[in-house]
């Protein structure tokens, strides 16, 4: 029987290889079927009768084209702990029986009423006066496709202003019948002129648009009109009402409060300003921008964090002045109070709207002790009492009068009239520049000055590479430029690699502020949870003056200081209020901001003449907005008017929204294998090749490549090729035990050896795959689906002579589940102080493992024979044993090979539908180092190791609770 690709049609194909190799084929045009298929798939309505809950649960290798998506016997996909399957979302539920301890929520009485209907984008849009033309045209404003066509194209082609124009002045355009005529037609936006009594070396020019305009731009954005939450509400985690929980903005105690300061039915809006300066110009020409970014906090954080969002609107670029004072201080006053001056003038719109209302439309229809907050009544009482001692004018002795109240010579803060508003409360800690930059500014040099440079570099040199984390081969204490993602991956290990030589007291201070560092970043946080960061902060400051005694905190020249003038530590004693008032730290996250300036400023700017670049960035986004408004339009109108939808000839239903394979809340797009696995498994049989390579197991997925790395290879080469002796009597034990306890058992690792050496096997050939790939969910959130973690089973090669072979949780009870576990019908996160009992040294997280992965195979049975395996998958793993907890200075397991009675390393075959999530090992150095290790034999050849619960937030959650 021939065999035809599911997506040309193209038959007379013999085998599923030669089907898939058609279809792997860069040329042949179907190597993108299977992602055509599941965008296709994802906007079709869900229909009833393909419910997955109501399909046969089978054992994930009983039968063809069958992938085990869970039960609530083995925890697998369509229940993690014995619930149901979202199908709005693609996501697994939690048990039913959780109903008596879900979350309760109070909503604000009386908040955010409707007053009829508003104005939406498209409304306004059609009340132009030429809006006649848009029922005939979809491209309206533009006069037809092509002219929108041609817009866009050079909107987007990377020509400059000059070059648009003249492209658009050739004899042959001019003869085209375009609606423009010149790259600058577009919106207007306003332009000041700022007067100074101060010498400047050019004019001062301020370009801004309306913020209320912008603001009332988002809230009628399509993007958004299921995404905003108007009524402050509070979130307990039981009907009691004892803990509260902390996410969203609105959910905090500020929004209460100030909902209850305004009259009944005000619905609140909380304005996101972004001020920070980007540079133009690359390596020369000193070119610097400062644009003012504006967005709103009520829109869900999942959807604002989202770089792909266009959550932040550019609404001003605040002039770079260069001042010619002679007094480098006094160059910055003015700098500051030009800044304020200018945020006066285009924030005077939200300051009318704060203190009178404006009707919009919705798109839908230092030291241990928290000092006294800087409050605005504070701060204008400060500037009230400084004005009398020195004239505002005069800068010298006006800024000296202020730095007795450790103001900056701000006479008129912009904020001075804006009611309901305060510094103190608008200023909120933000993630990068309050924990990752003060990490490389000032743990990661007290652990370098602690270890020494030297022996620092070198340990980090040797660590083992791991898949999509950067390497540091020539160590961290002479990095340069040093960005936010470095700063990230050094945190993931540096504690590991300090231990044993830093000194104690050092090493608690530096883990306790680590500790406070991850806590905050989770993006869900009740009352709890804010006692473990208050103790992890009060650890630090309880240990912090071991890092004075031990001389490692200095300055430049490697200047010791003996103070804790820190102003990112004293930050930290405001985060649990602000978490309180505002919410978690995460939804404030720069790296949103940071992606627009790219997008809104550094893009156009490359596209400029290199000369007075605000005015030609502001023509770029007049353009811009108007082909984005036009295309926009065309996505929305065109979208339900696709004659051929309803023809589409697709086989199965896939639940609506579950297939969104590819999401942009990451630097790069992130592919939902586990909406793969639900489309390939629901494929008829004959339409897709077999066995499966994509299948889920509770909230993990595992990718193998279609072709192995090694299709044939005898049992015994296999043995010999990834130095496993007791490869085959371990098969054969395994063997044995699944005929007595059937393929749904959960093996254990280790116990003694039955068969010998020369057991014989119901199959002598087996498949190698060295590279699998594995994709699991968030620790707090199973709907959110993290990045896939390639995992690497490499044997022996160079430079990895003793291959390279990552480590990984493995399940071994029935009963348990990563990263949680159910217990009278409830979810329970298990402490790792409970499960860590030097009582059990043989036991990792109850019901877990730690073990090195070795070997990924699958067994090819005899020509002509009846074979019940064709499609079961297997691993071969070296088991780990814990030996003790280093308490209190680490915190973090120490591991140890397991070892047989005759010394050999303690292996065993389980199946890799056991395996749960990748997990990070790193040496044991001790007080010092042994010279002969390397990057690829520091694991092999190191006697003991760190469980490194800092390397993934995933990860370091379910083992620090």
């Amino acid at each position: 029987m021939s065999l035809q690709c599911p997506s040309c049609g193209k038959d007379g194909f013999k085998t599923d290889t030669a089907v898939a190799c058609h279809m792997s084929q860069p040329c042949s045009g179907c190597n993108s079927w299977l992602d055509e298929l599941i965008r296709l798939k994802s906007h079709l309505p869900p229909q009833a009768e393909d419910d997955p809950m109501e399909s046969d649960v089978r054992h994930p290798y009983k039968a063809e084209s069958d992938i085990d998506f869970g039960s609530a016997d083995n925890g697998g996909w369509g229940s993690p702990v014995g619930g149901g399957w979202d199908e709005a979302s693609g996501t697994p539920t939690k048990d039913i029986n959780e109903e008596t301890h879900r979350e309760v929520t109070d909503y604000f009485p009386g908040a955010a009423e409707t007053y009829g209907m508003g104005y939406t984008f498209l409304s306004t849009f059609n009340t132009d006066e030429n809006s006649v033309y848009r029922k005939t045209n979809l491209y309206y404003p533009f006069s037809c496709k092509q002219d929108w066509e041609l817009a866009s194209w050079l909107l987007r082609s990377g020509l400059s202003m000059g070059k648009i124009d003249t492209f658009l002045s050739l004899e042959m355009i001019k003869g085209l019948p375009l609606s423009f005529r010149s790259a600058k037609d577009g919106p207007c936006w306003m332009l000041q002129v700022i007067t100074t009594s101060h010498s400047m070396k050019s004019p001062i020019i301020l370009y801004w648009h309306d913020p209320l305009e912008c603001i009332s731009a988002i809230l009628n954005h399509p993007l958004f009109h299921d995404q905003l939450d108007f009524t402050p509400h509070k979130v307990y985690s039981t009907a009691q009402r004892l803990c509260c929980v902390y996410t969203e903005w609105i959910m905090g105690d500020d929004a209460w409060n100030m909902q209850s300061a305004l009259p009944r039915g005000a619905t609140l809006l909380r304005t996101i300003l972004s001020l920070d300066k980007t540079n133009i110009s690359v390596l020369t020409g000193d070119r610097v921008a400062h644009p003012l970014l504006v967005g709103l906090a009520n829109i869900r954080m999942n959807t604002r964090l989202k770089s792909s969002s266009n959550s932040f609107v550019l609404t001003a670029l605040l002039p770079v002045p260069k001042f010619l004072h002679k007094n480098k201080h006094m160059r910055g006053v003015l700098a500051n109070r030009l800044i304020h001056q200018c945020l006066n003038i285009v924030l005077q719109p939200l300051k009318a709207a704060t203190l009178h209302g404006v009707m919009l439309s919705d798109p839908q229809f230092g030291d241990s002790v928290r000092h006294e907050p800087r409050t605005a009544s504070t701060t204008l009482a400060q500037l009230s009492v400084v004005c009398t001692r020195a004239d505002p004018s005069d800068l010298q002795a006006y800024f000296c009068e202020s730095q007795k109240f450790r103001l900056n010579g701000v006479s008129d803060p912009f904020w001075r009239d804006w009611v309901i508003t305060d510094p103190s409360r608008f200023f909120t800690p933000e993630t990068f520049h309050v924990l990752h930059k003060q990490f490389w500014d000032h743990d990661a040099k007290w652990l370098i000055f602690a270890v020494g440079e030297l022996e620092m570099d070198y340990r980090f040199s040797v660590l083992p590479h791991v898949t999509s984390f950067q390497r540091f081969a020539e160590g961290i204490s002479k990095l340069k430029q040093v960005t936010g993602r470095c700063q990230h991956d050094i945190q993931c290990s540096i504690i590991a690699v300090s231990a044993d030589t830093a000194p104690r007291g050092v090493l608690v201070a530096v883990r306790a502020l680590m500790d406070f560092h991850y806590l905050i970043q989770s993006p869900s946080i009740n009352d709890n949870d804010l006692a473990r960061i208050s103790a992890a902060l009060n650890e630090f400051h309880a240990n912090k003056h071991a890092i004075i005694d031990a001389g490692v905190n200095c300055g430049k020249g490697n200047r010791v200081i003996d103070n804790w003038y820190i102003p990112k530590l004293e930050l930290m004693q405001s985060v649990v209020p602000s978490i309180r008032n505002f919410g978690v730290m995460a939804q404030w996250s720069a790296d949103v901001t940071e992606h627009t300036h790219i997008t809104e400023i550094k893009d156009p700017a490359r596209s400029s003449n290199n000369n007075n670049y605000n005015p030609q960035i502001y023509e770029k986004l007049g353009v811009k907005v108007l082909a984005d408004a036009a295309g926009s339009c065309v996505d929305d109108e065109g979208a339900g008017d696709d004659e051929d939808a309803d023809n589409i000839d697709l086989d199965d239903n896939i639940p609506v929204k579950f297939l969104s394979t590819i999401q942009h809340d990451h630097s790069r797009p992130v592919t939902n294998h586990f909406a793969i696995a639900w489309v390939l498994q629901h494929k008829p049989v004959g339409s897709v090749p077999l066995p499966l390579r994509f299948f889920v197991i509770g909230c993990t997925t595992f990718h193998l490549a279609y072709n192995p790395s090694i299709r044939h290879i005898t049992i015994d080469d296999a043995a010999l090729k990834f130095g496993l002796p007791d490869l085959r009597p371990v098969l054969s034990d395994f063997l044995c035990r699944e005929a007595s306890f059937g393929c749904d058992y959960i093996y254990a690792i280790g116990g003694p050896r039955r068969a010998g050496p020369n057991a014989a096997l119901p199959f002598e050939e087996v498949q190698l795959w060295f590279k699998p790939r594995l994709q699991d969910m968030e620790f707090h959130n199973v709907r959110n689906i993290r990045p896939a973690q390639t995992l690497n089973c490499a044997p022996p090669s160079e430079p990895w002579t003793c291959g390279h072979y990552d480590s990984i949780i493995i399940n071994t009870e029935a009963e348990r589940s990563w990263p949680t576990h159910q217990q009278k019908n409830h979810w329970h996160v298990w402490p790792v102080t409970a499960l860590y009992g030097l009582q059990t040294p043989n036991t990792m997280v109850k019901g877990h493992a730690v073990a090195q992965l070795r070997l990924i195979f699958r067994p090819l049975g005899k020509t002509g024979t009846q074979w019940a395996w064709w499609d079961q998958f297997l691993t071969y793993v070296h088991r780990f044993d814990i030996i003790g907890v280093h308490k209190p200075t680490m915190q973090m397991h120490v591991l140890k090979r397991a070892r047989q009675s005759n010394g050999a390393c303690m292996g065993d075959v389980v199946p890799i539908s056991q395996l749960r999530a990748p997990i990070n090992l790193v040496p044991r150095f001790g007080a010092s180092m042994d010279n002969r290790l390397t990057a690829y034999n520091s694991i092999e050849h190191a006697s003991e190791l760190w469980l490194n619960r800092f390397w993934d937030k995933s990860s370091y959650f379910p083992l620090s609770m």
